[in-house]
């Protein structure tokens, strides 16, 4: 799975709460420069294992030093946090035990990624770190960096710790784009063949899926499976796919929360790509077992390569409602709706839905910039189906009353062109460099002096 993972180096900042990340690529070739691996042999384990000792899950283990840098459990805490915050604390103790194996895991390669950085002599200072955490406060949360420090420390985490993963991803970019993006090369004929393929793929779909990939050998299929289940348990009680994918899945694509970008089914492994063709944006299904473990996937959307998505129309819209005196019965509030609706459909155009509206005590709100994606799925559907002057049906409750939609204008989007040849070379160029990062980071992991204290 690992042959569809979408990333660049345009320095944006990816977060361990699943906040925005770049796009993660690959399809690496055999000519591209690499860094030096070591010879591979065989990892030979007997059948009928003995274990001579084990490890005892109560005991919290203070630090991990990685060559000699420590990393403590309030360094891991407060990581956690992030990861609780985005799932708003519905995580049981178990969940967390494994989340928490996961953190230090995370927190280790930014160790490693930040000590090789230094090694050649790449430095990133504090007032880098600071401006890119002010633009993560701001693209992220909508906040300054005052409001996020106490939105941090509300969770349980803490400046320092966002910071030293911004610090280690700024140094990780910067490392890759002197070591090992000026060996990667892209071909003219590469980039244009990859463009025939996609206007020979016109008009039929793609899919944005996100995957969480976990590994399982023959013995540890079970388990593997039951771990699986659990997580998508978790999921569909509104945990954070992006979350869990950042920190579970071993697939590349982790760390873009498990985004797979746009493909098409034929990419995919026959078991996943039958079960995604029955999904609809928003749904998720698995854990599916395919060669080498267990797949989770979670459709994001789907489209027409290079057509006009009508999702993206824009839409002039006004909303007319009525809310419900306090007590009002479902039969008084199913009838009211019905003569409400009765009423807006005698209204003849948005120039004078306000005069049929100003007698039934109607509040009318208009609003000409509304994309129909944002809309709820029904909502959208039926709206994209009415023509200018048409009414939606009334949705609602007795609480919050009955609305109507009607539409006074929809501006068409325009059919997409595709990437241009720059872009598919640079795309191209970021999915080896990403696929080299990642048999880099694998090499440092090998070569690391850890201690667990």
């Amino acid at each position: 799975m690992k042959n569809f993972s979408r990333k660049t180096l345009s320095g944006r900042i990816t977060l361990a709460v699943g906040l925005a990340a770049a796009a993660l690529a690959a399809g690496a070739q055999a000519q591209d420069a690499a860094p030096p691996a070591s010879p591979q042999g065989a990892i030979v384990i007997p059948e009928n294992v003995t274990m001579f000792g084990k490890n005892d899950p109560n005991i919290r283990r203070a630090a991990v030093v990685v060559n000699g840098e420590i990393i403590t459990g309030t360094d891991i805490d407060q990581r956690l946090a992030l990861i609780l915050a985005a799932n708003e604390g519905k995580v049981s103790d178990e969940e967390k035990q494994r989340l928490r194996m996961q953190v230090a895991r995370n927190l280790m390669d930014e160790v490693l990624q930040i000590q090789e950085a230094k090694s050649n002599d790449i430095e990133i200072d504090d007032a880098e770190v600071d401006q890119a955490y002010a633009r993560v406060a701001q693209q992220n949360f909508n906040q300054n960096p005052q409001a996020m420090t106490a939105y941090l420390a509300r969770v349980g985490s803490a400046p320092a710790s966002l910071k030293r993963q911004i610090r280690a991803e700024l140094a990780w970019q910067r490392l890759l784009r002197r070591n090992v993006q000026p060996f990667v090369n892209v071909s003219e004929g590469e980039v244009k063949e990859l463009m025939d393929r996609l206007q020979a793929a016109k008009g039929t779909e793609e899919y944005r899926i996100g995957e969480i990939f976990l590994s399982a050998t023959p013995e540890s299929q079970a388990a593997v499976f039951e771990n699986g289940k659990r997580i998508v348990e978790q999921l569909r009680q509104g945990g954070s796919f992006v979350a869990y994918a950042r920190q579970f899945s071993e697939a590349s694509t982790a760390a873009v929360g498990g985004d797979l970008g746009w493909i098409r089914l034929a990419q995919l492994p026959p078991e996943l790509s039958t079960a995604a063709r029955e999904l609809s944006p928003g749904q998720l299904v698995g854990p599916l077992q395919i060669r080498g473990g267990f797949s989770i996937l979670y459709l994001i959307d789907k489209r027409q390569v290079l057509t006009a998505d009508p999702r993206d129309a824009l839409l002039s819209l006004k909303q007319i409602s009525i809310d419900f005196p306090a007590g009002t019965s479902q039969a008084d509030a199913q009838k009211k709706a019905g003569e409400f609706a009765t009423a807006m459909k005698a209204a003849h155009g948005c120039g004078a839905v306000d005069a049929v509206a100003a007698p039934l005590g109607a509040q009318v709100v208009a609003n000409d910039q509304v994309k129909a994606r944002d809309l709820p799925g029904p909502l959208q559907e039926a709206l994209l189906q009415m023509s200018v002057g048409e009414t939606s049906p009334p949705f609602g409750s007795i609480s919050e009353g009955v609305r109507v939609l009607m539409l006074c204008g929809r501006d068409d989007p325009k059919a997409d062109n595709g990437p241009s040849f720059d872009e598919l070379m640079s795309q191209m160029e970021d999915d080896r460099v990403n696929k080299r990062a990642q048999m880099y980071l694998r090499d440092l992991r090998r070569d690391a002096i850890i201690d667990y204290n």
